[in-house]
């Protein structure tokens, strides 16, 4: 290979072999060179062997070059401080791989482990996501390794004490720190697993938020969170004139799915967005049912309705609007009703409390099982809870898939709340369209 003294004069002589890359060799330092492309291109290199090995190593110093490349001075001033490297056993291109891994950033990572749409329930992207971008929007550009035990701390206090960033009415939120510390938690755990340093072992040797093991806020009691038995008849009665007075698609939407699930049951998110693929109504009320998708084995699971259910979503198909295929269209960006927000606000008032949507699966099934004397494990699955691993006969020998055989269970759900209702009125017999 050429050699020459890497100056400016010299280098400006140059002309590039159109046939093939050349390497020239500086006749003062050792170890230093110049590449030059065919296309032309002009870069310093350093090149040495590391001490304790038998293999050159070879790094790339920067551009010459008037727009923003090194002088012939600094490139050799750089390529001198890595043959001291050399020279100490470091190998500068394993320092490089660690540096970059050392950046991986919170975004990143998120971005990583939400792209595995499979793998993750839609809640938990939904989670995911609302945190990132409300608790956690400044330290997306943060490098993990970055993310500090006190900031995770810190992050947890303000959330706690003021509630979550962006909120419209910011307030303490001690439930929301602990959730969002949570979903923090997961993605420093993928990123323990996915990423690695340059030498091979984990990037994150700890997580931060085990820091949070003796710090959760405390939270209200969230079972005692549902509809007391004395009200459900004035929020049934209310929610049913709420839809008698309403034409808006959205609106009616909103109602009819909250109403579903204190029938029900079923989580908001299962029941928002029911199609009509998976809903069968017949003459005979007990085969009617509904069906959600099993998480893990990724079958069908029936579920039976009772008549009042049944009755609603007979009305909602006979006055179909339009070709959507959700049984609760919405005109939003997923085509299905979200959060029912106006309807459970209208429906705290008649409660006596703030109650959201799972406060009515709780509605659902404290009543089942506290005032209709439900046994457990019955609601537990109408709920789409499965068996404790204790239960090996549910577990093993009970079909779990089709669960017809509970109607008994809802029907006596439903007729108890619709009674409730004509009590609430005084007796007067509120009426649902097209009773099954």
């Amino acid at each position: 290979m050429p050699k020459l003294k890497l100056s400016r004069t010299n280098i400006e002589k140059l002309k590039p072999d159109p046939s093939q890359d050349t390497l020239f060799w500086d006749t003062e330092t050792r170890g230093f060179g110049l590449r030059v492309t065919k296309a032309g291109v002009f870069s310093f290199i350093a090149q040495g062997r590391v001490r304790g090995t038998t293999k050159d190593r070879r790094v790339t110093l920067g551009s010459y070059g008037s727009q923003g490349g090194l002088t012939p001075e600094e490139a050799r001033r750089r390529a001198e401080d890595y043959r001291r490297l050399f020279e100490d056993g470091v190998d500068p291109n394993e320092l490089r791989r660690q540096h970059e891994a050392e950046q991986v950033t919170l975004g990143t990572v998120a971005k990583e482990y939400l792209s595995r749409p499979d793998k993750l329930k839609p809640s938990t992207v939904k989670w995911i996501t609302y945190y990132m971008d409300r608790a956690f929007a400044d330290w997306k550009d943060k490098p993990v390794t970055a993310i500090s035990r006190d900031m995770v701390r810190e992050r947890h206090r303000e959330i706690a004490e003021r509630g979550v960033p962006g909120k419209k009415t910011p307030k303490g939120a001690p439930s929301s720190a602990n959730s969002a510390m949570v979903n923090l938690r997961a993605l420093l755990n993928f990123a323990a697993r996915q990423y690695r340093k340059a030498d091979g072992s984990p990037l994150l040797t700890s997580i931060v938020t085990d820091v949070m093991v003796d710090h959760w806020a405390k939270e209200g009691d969230r079972t005692e969170r549902y509809i007391a038995f004395d009200r459900v008849g004035a929020v049934w009665n209310k929610l049913h004139d709420a839809r008698a007075k309403q034409n808006h698609r959205d609106t009616l939407s909103a109602i009819d799915v909250t109403t579903m699930n204190l029938l029900c049951g079923g989580r908001l998110m299962e029941m928002a967005s029911l199609t009509w693929d998976r809903v069968n109504l017949d003459d005979d009320p007990k085969k009617c049912y509904w069906h959600l998708i099993d998480r893990k084995q990724g079958k069908p699971i029936k579920l039976p309705l009772s008549t009042q259910a049944a009755a609603i979503l007979k009305g909602r198909k006979e006055n179909r609007e339009g070709e959507s295929a959700f049984v609760f269209p919405s005109r939003g960006k997923s085509g299905h009703v979200g959060d029912p927000r106006t309807t459970l606000e209208m429906v705290s008032e008649v409660a006596g409390q703030h109650l959201s949507s799972h406060d009515l699966r709780r509605t659902f099934s404290n009543l089942a099982m506290r005032e209709l004397l439900i046994e457990k494990f019955r609601v537990d699955i109408l709920i789409g809870h499965k068996p404790s691993t204790e239960d090996v006969t549910a577990r093993n020998y009970v079909d779990l898939t089709n669960l017809q055989w509970l109607w008994p269970e809802v029907q006596k759900i439903g007729d108890w709340i619709e009674r409730q209702g004509q009590i609430a009125a005084g007796e007067n017999v509120v009426e649902l369209p097209q009773r099954a």
